[in-house]
């Protein structure tokens, strides 16, 4: 059993990470394209205890180890099949900081109202989280860029090479364009004329996002004129939905959504429940809607062009998806 003498628990509404949902460019960012995200106002949040003695000391009780406590909501399943890449991801966090949870205790306790699914950025958001609870146990006064940075290497241990981009929209929050570049990624905050209604919906499936992008990079390997036929089609489409978001052209925002999903079906990283899902909203009314993230399961999400629509294919999506969310980007 671990015993931890806790040090005194260090309690701030600051340390979380929001979820997101790609808006356009999900595994086309991978090779240095550009992406729309959007955070969702839903977040994780996360709480660092210390102990107050260590392996080292050289009286009184020490304690040594690592408790992690998750109680954050989430479908079923999920949290059993990213067990084992959360705890990597808890490590590599802990080494960013020079944590050692051999020499020292160390309490996480993760929450918040962010209900973990693939596709809300959940992995992001709890590296970026505790990046923050546990800088903030350490009495450090870190910057974005810094949390960012560190949330960064807590992707390492869910993705392996991450974009970059959830954990941008998980530190940032709000809707922003992003990417990747031989050096530091880009990233710019967009900033809506008007707010953005979305319904999004969950499939109630957990995918490996290691092995779905370890698969499109076989297949851009094995055909690379095929892959960049569909880059090109990519690019047209981000530009196209950049300059949408910009005047609030919802409308062109939702069928630029459509040709971006079929892309994505391309890609082979799309799924039937999914597609079912994207015809269910389109025909409630949906002015678009595509997948989001990872892909061959998590979520997919639709525009919505007033409150009307929105609680329609809200309703239509509750009655065949396992779960499903209103909410707005701003």
């Amino acid at each position: 059993d671990l015993h931890i003498k806790m040090g005194e628990e260090k309690k701030s509404s600051k340390n979380i990470g929001f979820g997101k949902l790609i808006l356009f460019g999900e595994h086309f960012v991978v090779y240095k394209v550009p992406a729309l995200v959007a955070a969702v106002k839903a977040a994780t949040e996360c709480k660092v205890q210390l102990s107050s003695k260590t392996a080292e000391s050289e009286d009184g009780a020490w304690s040594t180890g690592l408790l992690i406590e998750d109680n954050r909501p989430a479908v079923p399943g999920y949290k059993r099949k990213k067990r084992d890449e959360m705890i990597e991801a808890t490590k590599l966090v802990l080494k960013h900081f020079k944590v050692d949870h051999e020499k020292r205790g160390v309490k996480i306790t993760l929450g918040g109202d962010l209900c973990a699914v693939s596709g809300i950025g959940a992995s992001a958001s709890n590296a970026v989280s505790l990046s923050r609870a546990l800088a903030d146990a350490l009495g450090m006064n870190l910057t974005e860029e810094e949390v960012n940075r560190a949330g960064y290497e807590g992707e390492k241990g869910y993705h392996g090479t991450p974009s970059g981009i959830d954990n941008t929209a998980a530190t940032y929050g709000g809707v922003l364009s992003f990417c990747r570049t031989d050096g530091d990624p880009i990233f710019e905050v967009k900033k809506l004329p008007s707010p953005c209604r979305i319904v999004y919906a969950s499939t109630g499936i957990t995918s490996s996002t290691t092995q779905v992008v370890g698969d499109v990079r076989k297949k851009k390997e094995a055909d690379p004129e095929w892959f960049d036929k569909l880059l090109v089609q990519y690019k047209k489409v981000y530009e196209e939905a950049d300059k949408a978001l910009e005047k609030g052209d919802w409308k062109k925002v939702g069928e630029l959504a459509d040709e971006n999903h079929k892309l994505l079906q391309q890609l082979t990283v799309s799924c039937k429940e999914l597609d079912d899902l994207v015809h269910a909203a389109k025909k409630a009314g949906a002015a678009g809607a595509k997948m989001a993230g990872t892909g061959r399961g998590g979520l997919m999400w639709a525009i919505c062009l007033d409150e009307k629509s929105q609680n329609e294919v809200f309703t239509a999506l509750s009655k065949i998806a396992p779960q499903a969310w209103k909410t707005e980007f701003a």
